[in-house]
């Protein structure tokens, strides 16, 4: 039978994010639209923001 869902590693991978976009200062003024596209990819993309440094601030902008 096939699984449904994220999984285990899936949620660690979530949370490694929200930990990582808060650090770096892209989960606030979520009342900003623009702000909020840049912390829902700064989950996603962690591993570039963490561990390559790109800065989504100026990408995104």
């Amino acid at each position: 039978m096939g699984r449904r869902g994220i999984g285990l590693i899936g949620i660690v991978y979530l949370v490694i994010g929200v930990v990582v976009a808060a650090t770096q200062g892209y989960l606030v003024a979520w009342n900003v639209p623009g702000n909020i596209l840049e912390g829902l990819a700064a989950i996603v993309l962690w591993p570039l923001v963490a561990l390559v440094g790109v800065d989504l601030h100026t990408l995104i902008a």
